[in-house]
């Protein structure tokens, strides 16, 4: 999957079959909802997931627990605008995906 079909099945009303936790709460971000998004993203306690929950903290202007979640994840906290970010770690995590 790339990032015009992921955004395209933004459509639908559930998450593409085999995602990985990460990439289903970008998912669930990217439909609106902040609490599942949150919910999933604490499903997966690896960098990935980590990640996620760091970018979701920043985005709800949480930045302290932001940054926690950045360093856990072993990356630099976000910055700007949130939209991009979205689309660089939906685009990085299906790149690993693969």
């Amino acid at each position: 999957m790339d990032i015009a079909r992921f955004r395209e099945s933004l459509k639908n009303d559930a998450p593409p079959a085999g995602l990985s936790a990460a990439l289903e709460a970008l998912w669930w971000d990217g439909k609106g909802d902040w609490e599942k998004a949150h919910e999933v993203a604490q499903r997966d306690e690896g960098p990935d997931g980590s990640w996620v929950h760091g970018y979701l903290h920043r985005k709800q202007g949480d930045l302290s627990n932001a940054k926690y979640w950045y360093r856990r994840a072993d990356r630099a906290a976000g910055y700007g605008d949130s939209e991009r970010e979205w689309e660089s770690i939906v685009g990085w995590l299906l790149r690993v995906a693969g």
